[in-house]
């Protein structure tokens, strides 16, 4: 339960180590791993570098949770990567960095969320039973309005995982641990069946994605297009195996509501980070192993090349009963991967506008514990803005500019660790980033690398996603001139 001290109700250290595990890995393996696969074989035309590419990523990934893992450690406060910004480099940098966490990343991710396990239980019905189901079909001043039962679902589930979020953050922790269990299993399920159950050949992995569909894979990005560079393919093909290993640094915003930070927190970082980096290896491998590249970049888009593998199983062929169970399994599976994924962004999003109402820079009934020993009232409010964009329809492309502008936060917020050391050297680091200061570093170069690139290879979206956080800006001016005393809580 939550203590209480004159009317206040304070964050509960509720989350131990396996729950720690779970917040990122949970968070972590969602759908890219079962999804990416395509566009990246169209990105580098090879199993090899797309394999290669995962394990870039999956570095560059632990290189920037090495030092998260320093400064986690160092400052175990909810929403640290918020907290990081703020004390490092001043409230409007981080504020901008919550900003497009509260009113993009977050929500926009949980909708996406949402509506992928929405589209697979309509899959899994067959006959598209949900999405030719219309709840509401009208107009308003001209205006079409039309919402069907798949977005009907996504709602459901938003709100139901919101709710459970309310809870004790104990209670999250103990969800969050058993859906992360299902996705490590599904990525078993796939990789081993892939080797066991279906036939295949190593010789894969020397052929190319010649002839390969690719569809809607850009020419500038696209292995088999007279436009094509490998810097730009390996750029994109990075930036989707990034996107697969996005959520890395999210305990980070429950760093406050975890038992024995000093020693859980770089633990479970770390020892995530890593055992994430093995489970995509090996089922890219697994992947590769039945299909040849051509077939995998022939996968259409509303597909996935972990589905198609499994349909190889025992034979494949829809008069194969066991072939019909393992893509039922595997279709329930990756619908209670996503769920899980929506369960942990919940947990995890809604501390960013409760630590920014604490600091005065949101509005004040968001900084609110309630007596559960959980900012609901910032959890709520969060669930009702994804609510909004999964029927606004508009949350893919949000997600899709915020790739670009969360990579810029990491990056600063990855520099901050050498603000601390210079400015606050005798400061408590139960934790020092391994490799210190070669991997931050390391990490910066990369990440720039890969802001340019994309810059250079997608210069609309990537405006976009700046315009995007610096809307911000006249909200920030406006909070600030109220003058609103920060709300303690007792820490």
């Amino acid at each position: 339960m939550a203590s209480e001290t004159n009317g206040n109700f304070h964050l509960v250290r509720g989350l131990g180590l396996a729950a720690a595990f779970s917040v990122i890995i949970g968070n972590v393996i969602g759908t890219g791993v079962f999804l990416k696969a395509r566009v990246m074989t169209c990105n580098v035309g090879t199993p090899g570098w797309v394999v290669a590419a995962w394990i870039a990523a999956g570095l560059l990934s632990l290189a920037g949770a090495l030092t998260y893992a320093e400064l986690t450690a160092m400052k175990p406060q909810a929403s640290g990567e918020y907290v990081f910004l703020r004390d490092a480099y001043g409230r409007l940098s981080s504020f901008l960095f919550g900003w497009m966490q509260m009113f993009i990343a977050k929500p926009g991710s949980q909708a996406a969320l949402a509506v992928a396990f929405a589209i697979g239980l309509n899959d899994f019905l067959g006959n598209n039973a949900l999405g030719s189901a219309m709840f509401l079909k009208t107009s308003i001043g001209g205006f079409p309005i039309e919402v069907s039962m798949v977005q009907i679902t996504a709602l459901m589930m938003i709100v139901i995982f919101t709710t459970l979020n309310c809870a004790t953050v104990s209670l999250s922790g103990q969800i969050a641990t058993v859906l992360t269990g299902i996705k490590i299993a599904l990525i078993a399920f796939v990789g081993v069946g892939a080797f066991i159950w279906a036939t295949g050949d190593f010789s894969h992995f020397s052929l190319t994605t010649a002839g390969g569909a690719c569809e809607g894979v850009a020419d500038s990005v696209n292995f088999g297009s007279s436009s094509y560079t490998f810097a730009a393919g390996f750029g994109a093909a990075m930036l989707g195996a990034l996107w697969g290993y996005d959520g890395w640094s999210n305990l980070t915003f429950v760093a406050g509501e975890v038992k024995d930070p000093n020693r859980n927190i770089p633990l479970a970082i770390i020892g995530s980070t890593i055992a994430i980096i093995i489970l995509y290896v090996f089922v890219q491998i697994g992947y590769y192993y039945v299909l040849d590249p051509t077939t995998v970049a022939s996968v259409s888009k509303s597909s996935s090349v972990a589905k198609v593998v499994v349909e190889r199983f025992f034979g494949g062929g829809i008069q194969s009963f066991a072939t019909g169970v393992s893509v039922a399994i595997f279709t329930v599976g990756l619908m209670l991967s996503s769920l899980g994924s929506l369960h942990t962004s919940i947990l995890a999003g809604g501390r960013v506008p409760y630590a920014m109402a604490k600091d005065g820079l949101m509005f004040d009934f968001l900084g609110r514990i309630s007596a559960t020993g959980v900012p609901a009232a910032a959890i709520i409010f969060q669930g009702v803005w994804a609510c909004i964009l999964a029927l606004s329809g508009s949350f893919d492309t949000l997600t899709d500019y915020v790739i670009f502008g969360s990579w810029i936060f990491y990056g600063f917020v990855t520099s901050s660790i050498f603000v601390f050391r210079k400015k606050y050297p005798d400061l408590e680091r139960p934790y020092r980033a391994f490799g210190y200061p070669v991997i931050p570093i390391v990490f910066l170069i990369v990440v720039g690398w890969l802001l340019v690139t994309t810059v250079m290879s997608s210069p609309v979206q990537s405006m976009k996603g700046i315009v995007l956080i610096l809307i911000g800006l006249p909200v920030y001016y406006y909070l600030t001139k109220r003058k609103t005393e920060p709300i303690t809580d007792g820490e």
